[in-house]
């Protein structure tokens, strides 16, 4: 529930989000300068917040399953989605002028999503092998 809500706040109120997560100076700034920049940020941004509705709903889905192996395969796909994020931030994201000063927390939170994944895995292998 908690991604589907986060992805309806990026479509409909992704300005006040920025503000909020990066203050009102380097919110206006994210948002582009020019009216073309301006619509393909709030075109990316909507977009984005599609896929984390979308990402939510899977999420739903995947919890109402109740074979063993299937969660077990998704939870090895999530901690690797989780990882390759997190390369990401430190490659990428920490080189962007804006949000350099954010990387280091958002890098850590995909650290610490990935765990979570392996703590789901390293649990249900001990109810397997129990």
């Amino acid at each position: 529930m908690i991604a589907i809500t986060s992805g309806a706040l990026m479509m409909f109120y992704m300005k006040e989000i920025y503000s909020l997560g990066h203050g009102t100076e380097i919110a206006i700034k994210l948002m582009g300068s020019t009216p073309h920049d301006q619509l393909l940020i709030r075109t990316s941004d909507s977009f984005s917040g599609l896929l984390l509705i979308t990402i939510g709903f899977l999420l739903l889905m995947v919890s109402l399953v109740r074979d063993k192996e299937f969660q077990s395969f998704f939870a090895k796909g999530c901690t690797i989605l989780h990882v390759l994020m997190g390369l990401w931030r430190f490659y990428f994201e920490r080189r962007v002028e804006d949000l350099a000063w954010d990387w280091i927390r958002q890098t850590l939170g995909d650290v610490v999503l990935a765990l979570s994944w392996v703590f789901f895995l390293l649990y249900s292998w001990r109810e397997k092998y129990d």
